[in-house]
């Protein structure tokens, strides 16, 4: 009888234990973990090195765009067509202002200054660069990068007027979450400047072994940006997340955004 018992107990415990690994992959699609690849800035290198090498393997990403980029003008239609593509163009404001009260922030001009700005001089900009990335991909649903991270104005969180303009966005701290633990109102990234290939992938198998969401925040990739990555090391963990793509959930920001909404949404009715 007690061999009964404990053959039961196991094979409860072993049900018990697939249902909870269901529950954990069932909001990245049904695979193991989400991996989004986010892009800064507006720069060439974007449509010169990164979407021709996303394109190449199928593989999307979401590219945070300043309006007032001057590779907006030129490039316009590339930008389009990137989205066609299945791109996100996201909204890294119009004119990228941050916070030049904060130590290292001498490179910040006067005229965009974040310390200086009005709450509601932010949420006009980031307004108004979401009509000039509608005017270009015709979308009305995308996600915010906060420039350098600042989140606030004075003691005043400015995203908390835009949280229906979003359906979120991505700050510039490190870490993994679950799709219930997901801040849609910072997410958090892993910022990637001169790291290998190797280091890229280990926070990929992290992300696969704990059934979390790995961000990755890249600005010049082969140049471009005094923060940058290396191409080839680019290369590289594209090559891992395609041969590894039916265990990763590699999407846009917004898919993955609108999905975190969905679980975090069907918890609060329980």
């Amino acid at each position: 009888m007690k061999i009964i018992r404990t053959v039961l107990f196991a094979i409860a415990m072993i049900v018990a234990s697939s249902k909870s690994y269901a529950q954990q992959t069932t909001p990245w699609n049904n695979k193991s973990c989400a991996v989004v690849l986010t892009y800064d800035d507006a720069i060439n290198d974007d449509l010169d090195n990164v979407i021709p090498a996303l394109d190449s393997m199928k593989l999307k990403g979401t590219f945070y765009l300043i309006g007032s980029s001057p590779v907006i003008a030129k490039r316009m239609n590339e930008w389009r067509l990137a989205a066609k593509h299945g791109h996100e163009l996201g909204n890294h404001a119009l004119f990228h202002p941050c916070d030049g009260s904060l130590p290292g922030r001498s490179f910040v001009s006067p005229h965009h200054d974040l310390s200086k700005y009005t709450v509601n001089r932010a949420v006009d900009e980031i307004r108004i660069n979401n009509t000039l990335l509608k005017a270009i991909d015709g979308k009305d649903k995308r996600t915010f990068a906060y420039p350098c991270g600042d989140r606030q104005i004075g003691n005043v969180y400015f995203y908390d007027q835009l949280k229906n303009d979003f359906s979120g966005a991505r700050g510039v701290n490190d870490g993994l979450a679950t799709a219930n633990k997901v801040a849609l109102d910072n997410i958090n990234c892993y910022s990637i400047n001169g790291q290998s290939a190797q280091y890229m992938i280990d926070l990929v198998k992290q992300a696969q072994q704990s059934h979390t969401l790995l961000v990755f925040l890249f600005h010049g990739v082969g140049g471009g940006h005094s923060l940058n990555v290396d191409k080839q090391a680019h290369s590289l963990l594209l090559h891992y997340l395609k041969a590894n793509e039916k265990q990763i959930w590699i999407a846009p920001m917004i898919d993955v955004a609108e999905k975190v909404k969905q679980v975090q949404a069907s918890q609060t009715t329980k």
